[in-house]
């Protein structure tokens, strides 16, 4: 399961209803290779649904990725920081075990 914190989840409404996006909008997360850790996070907004996405709701958001990016995601949280040391959505994921500075990619 991929779960989201109540600051991630007001932040994700906050923009679809800035961009004006339809009612069926969800948080598609996934993984692709690269970043200096080897594996690199990735987050849109979407509003298909693809055969093999794996989907989740937490929050009331609604959070799909594939089924190749979910091996690397189980249990993972998605958070939004807003301080000094970086904004943006986070990924708090326990497989990671190595991860760069800048919280963007990671190793399993």
């Amino acid at each position: 399961m991929i779960t989201v914190t109540e600051k991630a989840k007001n932040r994700a409404l906050e923009l679809i209803k800035a961009e004006n996006k339809p009612f069926e909008t969800f948080i598609r997360v996934g993984v692709e290779g690269g970043g200096c850790s080897g594996l690199s996070y990735k987050l849109e907004f979407d509003s298909v649904i693809k055969p093999d996405d794996k989907i989740f709701e937490d929050q009331g958001i609604k959070i799909v990725c594939d089924k190749k990016s979910f091996l690397y995601l189980i249990g993972t949280e998605l958070d939004f920081s807003d301080g000094l040391n970086g904004k943006g959505f986070q990924f708090r994921n326990p497989n990671a075990s190595r991860t760069c500075g800048c919280g963007e990619s990671f190793a399993v």
